[in-house]
C-alpha cells in the first residue's frame, strides 16, 4: 500500500468517526426533544441573534419530514450558522403559493409526516406565509403545534417600557398616505398599547402619520434591530421620537410600540388626545375600507375579514357595527 493509499485510508476513516460524532449528536438532540408526527409544527427562527435558536427548532431542522421555509436559501445560511444538517424534504412555502400548497402539505401530515414550517425570522403567520396551513389543518381535524421562540414583537414591547397588559398588534402600516391615515385615525381613541413594523424606507412617512394623527405628546418607543449588536432602542414621545428620525436616520427593521389613549386624554376630548372636538367612533365606510385593506394584505375572505374589524372597533356603549351593512358598503367601493 503506497503513502497516498495510506493517507485516503486515514482521511476516510476520519470522516467516517466525524459523521458518526454528528449522527449522534444529532439523535441524542432528537431523543431529548420529542418529534411529534403526523402534525404541523410551526417553529420561531431568530430574529437576530443565531444564539437565540431554541433546541427544539435545531432537533426540528434535522428531524422533520419536510420543512416548509419562507426562503429556502436563509434557511440553509440558518442551518449552516447552527451546525445543522438538514434531513427532511425542503419546500418553499411564502405568500404566493402557500394556499395552493396547504393540502398537498397537509396530505403528507395526515400519512404520518412531521411538517416544520418556518419563516425568515420569529414566528410564521406573525406577518409571515403559515396562516393558509393552520387554517386547512384545522378544518381537516389535523393536529398542529408551535415551537415559540424569538419574537419582534414581544422583544419590543418587553423594552418599551409602556403598558404590557393589554396590547394590540398592528403589522405593517399601510403603504398609501390615505390608507395610513384613515388607518391611525380608526385607532385614536384605542387604549391598549399599540405594536406596528416598519421599513427604513417607509419610517419618515409613518412619523409624519403618527405625529399628524396621535399628536407630538403621545409616549412611543422606536425598536430596531433587536438582539443584534446594534440594537436600540428610542424611547420618548411621538414628537422626540420623530425629531430623531429627521436628525438621526434608524437603519435595519423597526418595531415602533405606541402607548394607547389615556384616560387624561379622553377626559380633555381635544387635540391633546389626537382627537377633534366633533370626533366621532369609526363609521361604516371606513370600517369596509379597513375590512377591503385587511383582506387584501392578509388573503382574508372580506366576511372574516369584516368580522374582525367589527370586533376590534365597538361604538360607545359597547355594541357592535352591523356587518351586513359594512359589506354592502364594501360591495358600493367596488
Amino acid at each position: 500500500m503506497t503513502e497516498a493509499d495510506i493517507n485516503e485510508q486515514n482521511d476516510q476513516e476520519r470522516d467516517s468517526r466525524q459523521q458518526g460524532a454528528l449522527d449522534a449528536t444529532a439523535q441524542g438532540r432528537a431523543d431529548m426533544v420529542a418529534i411529534p408526527r403526523g402534525t404541523v409544527v410551526l417553529a420561531a427562527t431568530p430574529i437576530g441573534n443565531t444564539g437565540d435558536a431554541s433546541a427544539r427548532l435545531v432537533a426540528l431542522l434535522e428531524h422533520a419530514d419536510i420543512v416548509a421555509a419562507e426562503d429556502t436559501r436563509r434557511l440553509y445560511a440558518l442551518a449552516n450558522r447552527l451546525g445543522v444538517h438538514v434531513g427532511g424534504r425542503v419546500v418553499a412555502n411564502h405568500d404566493h403559493n402557500e394556499r395552493e400548497k396547504a393540502d398537498r402539505l397537509l396530505d403528507d401530515v395526515a400519512a404520518g409526516a412531521t411538517v416544520l414550517v418556518v419563516s425568515d425570522a420569529g414566528m410564521p403567520t406573525i406577518n409571515d406565509p403559515g396562516v393558509a396551513i393552520v387554517r386547512r389543518a384545522i378544518e381537516r381535524d389535523l393536529p398542529v403545534t408551535c415551537a415559540p421562540g424569538p419574537s419582534a414583537v414581544l422583544d419590543a414591547l418587553a423594552l418599551s417600557g409602556l403598558p404590557t397588559d393589554r396590547f394590540c398588534y398592528e403589522g405593517f402600516l399601510p403603504r398609501k398616505h390615505s390608507d395610513r391615515i384613515a388607518h391611525l385615525r380608526s385607532l385614536r381613541a384605542e387604549r391598549r398599547t399599540m405594536v406596528f413594523y416598519e421599513t427604513v424606507h417607509r419610517i419618515d412617512d409613518s412619523m409624519a402619520a403618527l405625529l399628524e394623527v396621535f399628536g407630538p405628546d403621545r409616549p412611543m418607543a422606536l425598536c430596531r434591530e433587536l438582539t443584534k449588536d446594534y440594537e436600540q432602542v428610542r424611547r420618548g414621545t411621538v414628537g422626540s421620537v420623530a425629531d430623531s428620525v429627521r436628525t438621526d436616520p434608524p437603519r435595519g427593521e423597526m418595531v415602533l410600540v405606541v402607548a394607547g389613549i389615556s384616560d387624561e386624554e379622553l377626559a380633555a376630548g381635544t387635540a391633546a388626545a389626537g382627537l377633534d372636538d366633533d370626533w366621532q367612533p369609526i363609521g361604516v365606510d371606513d370600517l369596509a375600507h379597513l375590512a377591503q385593506q385587511r383582506a387584501t394584505d392578509r388573503g382574508l375572505r372580506i366576511k372574516d375579514a369584516i368580522a374582525e374589524v367589527v370586533r376590534e372597533h365597538p361604538l360607545p356603549d359597547g355594541s357592535l357595527h352591523n356587518k351586513k351593512e359594512i359589506y354592502a358598503a364594501v360591495l358600493a367601493m367596488k
